[in-house]
């Protein structure tokens, strides 16, 4: 792995404690040029990990709060008449940055959160005809708490299929959490990171992650694990042909994180749950155990 990676790695894990697996899921994801969706609890870092993210990248960072009134308008932007020049000008809204924070996402109604499809899929906004291109590299990392809470408003499957990853935190080990009472607030520690990746560097990741090798027989084993979804079972709706593109680029991202040119079985595997767990729908909640069929059935050729 490229050191400046490394580097910002161990300061990420510096701030958050304890979860270095879902800091590297975190990581893969952006290198992979995809959306993160971070589900749990309050207060377990969801926000602290995305702020985090953005300062080692140096990327521009906007926090977005999801309410139950949040309107389109107040996240795309909008057109207000200029009485001075006789026409409309387009004021854009906190959606024009690098990095977007969309907090508690299902704390807002299906309108609002539609408001994000045409971004994460096209990197641009469309407002009354007019289409205004995002910033590059653009990221939406979203956050949300479990369906069973009050006042949450599940995001539809087409949403949640933008989502690269969806990943949990979880709570700290005991080790963790010690220190995390003894020590100093760890969202104040974020403003004293410095940049180890920025975007420019980044974006050379992100090209060497595509130029990354996958043989026949890994597709063939990819192409195994979409049918197994679609036709076992054990599943309600299988992978999506975007969905096993998403599982394809995340596996090579990982395989780079690894400092490999080529995708092995093992990188596929360690992706699975946080880019399949949220878009095959089973009894179960847990993306590890939903995948488990997969794991335990597909053979590996």
């Amino acid at each position: 792995m490229d050191n400046s990676l490394n580097q910002l790695l161990d300061s990420a894990n510096q701030i958050i404690l304890g979860k270095q697996q879902q800091i590297r899921l975190a990581v893969c994801c952006l290198l992979a040029k995809g959306h993160l969706l971070i589900e749990d609890i309050p207060g377990v870092g969801k926000t602290t990990l995305s702020h985090t993210l953005a300062q080692l990248f140096g990327l521009n960072y906007q926090r977005i709060q999801f309410t139950s009134d949040i309107l389109p308008a107040d996240i795309i932007g909008s057109s207000v008449f200029d009485a001075e020049n006789h026409r409309f000008t387009f004021h854009p809204g906190p959606i024009f940055k690098q990095m977007i924070l969309a907090d508690e996402i299902n704390r807002s109604t299906p309108k609002a959160q539609s408001a994000l499809l045409e971004a994460m899929e096209e990197h641009q906004v469309t407002v009354e005809g007019e289409t205004y291109p995002l910033p590059q590299p653009f990221f939406v990392v979203a956050t949300q708490n479990p369906s069973h809470q009050i006042g949450t408003f599940p995001l539809p499957e087409s949403q949640l299929d933008r989502f690269l990853m969806r990943i949990e935190l979880g709570y700290p080990n005991q080790q963790a959490e010690r220190e995390l009472l003894t020590g100093r607030r760890r969202y104040d520690l974020i403003d004293s990171l410095e940049v180890k990746l920025p975007p420019e560097q980044l974006s050379q990741m992100q090209q060497a992650v595509g130029e990354v090798h996958v043989s026949p027989a890994l597709l063939d084993y990819l192409q195994a694990i979409i049918a197994f979804t679609r036709q076992s079972g054990e599943y309600h709706c299988g992978l999506s042909p975007r969905a096993g593109l998403a599982l394809l680029t995340a596996a090579k991202a990982w395989a780079f994180m690894d400092q490999r040119n080529a995708v092995i079985p093992e990188d596929v595997q360690a992706v699975l749950a946080a880019v399949a767990g949220h878009r095959i729908r089973s009894g179960s909640t847990d993306s590890d155990a939903i995948v488990a069929p997969i794991l335990n059935q597909v053979a590996i050729p």
